[in-house]
């Protein structure tokens, strides 16, 4: 359970993007499957659907970890949602602590590892891509 703290000192982008449900969700078949934990004991598992173009037209995570895991999860289904698979190499664990804006340094690792796990994502896709030419 937060500190009363919690609602005073977070911007309200993290605050949303904690307490945010929506993209939550395990699929069945996904394009790209990514799944880490990390040094803290947290999970984070990732399912990419690209659509006809290479972009991402779903991304959906699930996870066994704290409101600041599920802050990263969000932001970077935010961050990634309808650009090209290309495109969200770049996404950086440094951007995802920009976009929350108070995420405590603590809690970097965080963004790290909802990051990391979604690189997996991608990586997973591209491997199964690479499958089907040859």
């Amino acid at each position: 359970m937060e500190s009363p703290d919690f609602w005073n000192v977070h911007s309200l982008t993290l605050i949303e993007m904690a307490y945010e449900a929506g993209s939550r969700e395990r699929l069945e078949n996904p394009d790209g499957y990514g799944t880490r934990t990390g040094v803290c004991g947290d999970t984070v598992e990732f399912f990419i659907m690209v659509d006809h173009k290479n972009c991402l037209s779903s991304i959906s995570f699930d996870f066994d970890g704290c409101v600041y895991t599920a802050a990263c999860c969000n932001s970077v289904v935010r961050l990634a949602l309808g650009h090209s698979v290309d495109n969200v190499w770049n996404i950086t664990p440094d951007m995802i602590i920009d976009y929350l804006q108070t995420l405590p340094e603590d809690h970097y690792h965080c963004a790290e590892l909802c990051v990391g796990a979604f690189y997996l994502a991608l990586t997973d896709y591209q491997n199964k891509q690479s499958e089907k030419k040859s």
